[in-house]
């Protein structure tokens, strides 16, 4: 039965809740915005003291000045007119990845039964580089999101620079402008599964290829290494949001604004929307569009002015990115709305219940590779919660992920902006490259939930180097620090599939058959044309008659070029005017941000609490009955087979036994795993990784719940002689490597290990507990 008074009370809750946020927002707003209004006047303050001038050379340096404005002035209106050529350039090339690197076909997915408008290209490792064919090839997949692709290699430092110098074979995931009639993206998912087919059969001698997913990559990984979970190595996704609804509330600004605008749009119906009016095409414009209003500060002053203020150097750089970032892709309207239905609004990716082209469910779970998630608490498009809220989403426990011989690896960057993770030359060279050392190794690492740290430190001579280490945790301590309000925040996401549902099915009933019966050819290409962000850059070239004396103006201006000193007064003042300016901009993203987010939870906050909190209380209530978790489904299995196994098992139990434990993991341990796997093959048990991990996790989970129990049956493993002597071999095998005879065991391990010693009635020295 309805309470109505449990429901007003709800909506009472909710209402001065939203109310003492937007108050708290609205006031860090103001104070950040007078912080930096103040530190701004302040630095001018002291920099007029620190260097007076006479009235006299304020005269002389404001003639200076002004010839040194006017002159910065052609040179960066010219910088926009070389942007605008670059950009028709760009177009009648047909729009070419804009990768540093040389590349050379493979396979291209136009000429598939199904076909799509993707290919796969190798890249042409760069002279003086070589590449052993034999290692770990590498497939990167740049995210389709309205760019064009090659963001993943579009400088000497980038996930391709350090993945091919270290010898890796590099092959990149491409599309072009205009996609295939038809084309889904479960046809999509299948053609670079058939791609990584093709890596595969080339390179036969080496390990499966790693899959590198940047942003809407990296869902794109995630659904190709779950279609095809044999053919797939390591998966490494960038940014990548999985679980759309995520994103904790802090106590300054408004955060991570774009999860808010499906429910202020009224749902997925605008996408379908665009796609009508585009004639069955939707323009990646609009997506450009939605990130450029994220940040209006940077939009509308900061990268211009930063041009403006360094017109000497800056524009190789400025256009550089603007030729990638100005150019516009087009997806058909099934795509959109798939994307939109499935992930934006439904966010189904990890639900189970999203299809393949072949009408299998991608079910993550079935990822049997180590996958690595990378995010970034300065990224407001793709927050760590939507990055790593996913984990806990499909996996019921620790226990699960460790049953399933899964390895989970996270790192989490402290500032970097959503594009600064894929772009940024710094950590290309820090984070990527770290990446590309561990993956060499990461197959080694336990099953288990880890933090993967870097630490930089100087030597001697000066030289700064970087060692890795992993920090195991369990899931259900992690869900809970990263979600402060306990994924509440996320409820009234439900209402808002609801409501898009609704609007969706409406726009189909009765708007969209009137707007498709409209819509044409000439006039989707024309609005395509007027999209006031293809404006900014045709508009602004040689195509324009008016500009015709700006191309030649600018190189007189180079010739003649008078620069004035930065720290001139004239040229501070005007840095002060730009800082300013940004600052009010920052203000109003603020406000506006904070505005959003409350006017959000009041209208879907308070529609969750009438309409749905209380079928949403029963069911939880149903099936939030605590359980032991002795009586998990993994941990009954396992527990049920703690004498059941062989050599196998027998290895992987006492590892876990002498498991140095509540520190962290180096790197360098891994590494000597896998050369203890390698060397000592003959004599270890004859299981691919993937089975060794699941047995490994297994006995995890047995070591965890009943200690006593899984040393009293170890010799039930070792049953036979031939299992026994196999196991005694490697022991041996293992005292005498000097790399173990090096380790030094904790109290812990060994008295572990004279227990072994004992159950088992066999010699062996103190060494044996480096093992584990």
């Amino acid at each position: 039965m309805i309470d109505k008074g449990r429901q007003l009370a709800r909506s009472y809750d909710i209402n001065l809740k939203v109310s003492q946020v937007l108050q708290r927002r609205l006031k860090h707003a103001q104070e950040s915005f007078a912080t930096r209004m103040r530190a701004a006047w302040e630095k001018e303050a002291a920099a007029s003291l620190a260097q007076p001038r006479l009235p006299t050379d304020l005269w002389a340096q404001s003639w200076r000045y002004g010839v040194d404005a006017m002159q910065r002035t052609v040179l960066f209106w010219d910088t926009l007119r070389q942007r605008g050529n670059n950009f028709l350039e760009h177009e009648r090339a047909g729009k070419p990845p804009v990768l540093h690197f040389q590349y050379e076909m493979v396979v291209d997915a136009r000429r598939f039964a199904r076909p799509v408008n993707y290919a796969l290209v190798r890249i042409v490792p760069p002279e003086g580089v070589t590449v052993d064919p034999k290692r770990r090839p590498y497939v990167i997949i740049d995210p389709r999101a309205g760019h064009g692709p090659g963001i993943g290699g579009m400088k000497d430092d980038s996930q391709v620079g350090v993945a091919i110098r270290e010898g890796h074979p590099v092959y990149f995931v491409i599309f072009f402008p205009d996609p295939e009639p038809g084309q889904t993206l479960p046809d999509v998912t299948e053609a670079e599964r058939q791609f990584v087919h093709k890596v595969r059969e080339l390179h036969p001698d080496s390990p499966r290829p790693a899959i590198i997913g940047n942003c809407q990559g990296g869902w794109a990984a995630m659904m190709l290494a779950a279609s095809d979970p044999e053919d797939t190595g390591p998966i490494v996704i960038n940014g990548a949001p999985m679980s759309y609804w995520g994103g904790a509330w802090r106590e300054g600004e408004g955060d991570n604004p774009m999860r808010y605008s499906g429910g202020l749009l009224g749902g997925t119906w605008l996408s379908s929307f665009a796609a009508d009016l585009g004639n069955g095409v939707f323009d990646g414009a609009w997506l450009v569009q939605n990130f450029e209003n994220l940040n209006p500060a940077n939009t509308l002053v900061d990268k211009y002015y930063h041009v403006y203020a360094n017109v000497d150097t800056e524009p190789p750089r400025f256009l550089e990115f603007e030729r990638w970032f100005g150019g516009y892709f087009l997806m058909n309207r099934e795509e959109i709305e798939w994307i939109t239905r499935n992930l934006f609004v439904g966010n189904d990716l990890w639900s189970g219940t999203v299809k393949s082209a072949a009408g299998k469910v991608f079910d993550l779970r079935e990822i049997k590779s180590p996958i690595v998630l990378f995010a970034s608490l300065g990224d407001n498009i793709t927050p760590p919660q939507q990055a790593f809220n996913w984990v806990a989403d499909i996996y019921g426990s620790t226990d699960e992920i460790k049953a399933r011989g899964q390895v989970i690896v996270g790192l989490v960057h402290g500032s970097i902006g959503h594009l600064g993770i894929f772009v940024s030359g710094k950590v290309a060279k820090k984070e990527h490259a770290q990446i590309v050392s561990v993956l060499k190794s990461i197959e080694s690492l336990p099953p288990g939930l880890y933090g993967m740290q870097i630490i930089e430190s100087r030597g001697e001579d000066g030289a700064l180097t970087s060692d890795v280490q992993f920090i195991e945790h369990r899931l259900e301590d992690l869900a809970v620090r990263m979600n402060r309000f306990k994924r509440v925040d996320e409820k009234p996401f439900e209402a808002v599939e609801a409501v898009s549902e609704f609007n969706q099915r409406a726009y189909e009933l009765f708007a969209q058959p009137l707007v498709q019966a409209g819509a044409n050819e000439f006039t989707a290409k024309l609005s395509r044309q007027l999209h006031p962000l293809r404006v900014q850059q045709w508009a602004w070239s040689d195509v324009n008659p008016w500009l015709w004396w700006l191309g030649p103006a600018a190189e007189a201006v180079k010739a003649q070029r008078e620069p004035l000193a930065v720290d001139a007064p004239a040229r501070r003042t005007e840095a002060l005017a730009a800082e300013l300016a940004s600052a009010w901009l920052d203000w109003y993203r603020d406000v506006r941000d904070a505005l959003s987010e409350a006017s959000f939870f009041q209208i879907y906050g308070n529609m969750f609490s009438i309409y749905l909190a209380d079928k949403r209380e029963a069911e939880v209530q149903q099936s939030a009955t605590q359980t032991d978790p002795r009586e998990l489904p993994f941990v009954k299995s396992a527990l049920s087979a703690i004498g059941d196994g062989g050599f196998s098992e027998a290895l992987a139990r006492v590892g876990v036994l002498l498991h140095r434990r509540g520190v962290p993991l180096p790197l360098s341990r891994v590494e000597l795993r896998r050369e203890f796997a390698e060397e000592y093959a003959e004599l270890l048990p004859d299981v691919t990784m993937e089975q060794w991990r699941r047995i490994r996790g297994e006995q995890e989970i047995i070591v965890r719940y009943e200690p006593d129990r899984a040393l009293e049956t170890l010799p039930q493993l070792l049953a036979s002689r031939a299992d026994r002597e196999r196991f005694l071999a490697v022991v041996a095998k293992l005292m005498s490597d000097e790399r173990i005879v090096a380790l030094q065991p904790t109290e812990e391990q060994i008295g572990m290990l004279g227990r072994i010693r004992s159950v088992l009635g066999v010699g062996a020295g103190p060494k044996l507990a480096a093992v584990g």
